[in-house]
């Protein structure tokens, strides 16, 4: 009988292995996608700096449950036996432990961040289009500080995180 439980499972093994390499294993050929350990490529804007926009961080007070560990000990009577050949021994023991759980005593307060802080540029003729103007991009702060350091209408290249400064 343990004879035939190992060909099912050998043989379904064999199958699962046959469909997860047809599947290719996951991964994606000729989706463009950078390949471990390296990060997707952005595209470059470039134009003219109309403006920029420094967004602080907005948080608020909030409040949640504050969540206390309670410890109860306990005792339970635990029953032994040992056997040698036709007797039977039999004894009683008393087992201590601690039954310990989450309970929420409280509340607490703490700093909810509403908006996280971000910095952006404004652009004029992006990438040469001179009917692409008032262009807004959500860059780091270090391209932020530079775009802040060019004079206005300065051409500015560089890789926004994202587009639009909400």
């Amino acid at each position: 009988m343990r004879t035939k439980h190992r060909l099912v499972r050998a043989g379904l093994m064999a199958c699962l292995m046959a469909g997860l390499s047809a599947c290719g294993g996951g991964q994606a050929v000729g989706s463009g996608n950078a390949g471990p350990g390296m990060a997707p490529q952005r595209d470059t804007v470039s134009g003219l700096r109309s403006g920029v926009r420094h967004l602080t961080r907005q948080t608020t007070l909030a409040s949640r449950p504050h969540w206390v560990t309670t410890c109860t000990p306990g005792t339970r009577r635990v029953k032994h036996t040992q056997r040698s050949g036709r007797s039977k021994k039999t004894w009683y023991t008393t087992e201590h432990y601690r039954d310990c759980h989450r309970t929420a005593r409280g509340r607490e307060t703490y700093r909810r961040v509403v908006r996280p802080e971000r910095w952006c540029v404004l652009l004029d003729d992006v990438n040469g289009d001179r009917r692409k103007d008032g262009v807004w991009f959500t860059v780091t702060s270090d391209t932020y500080h530079q775009a802040l350091d060019a004079g206005d209408h300065a051409r500015l290249r560089f890789t926004p995180t994202a587009t639009g400064c909400r």
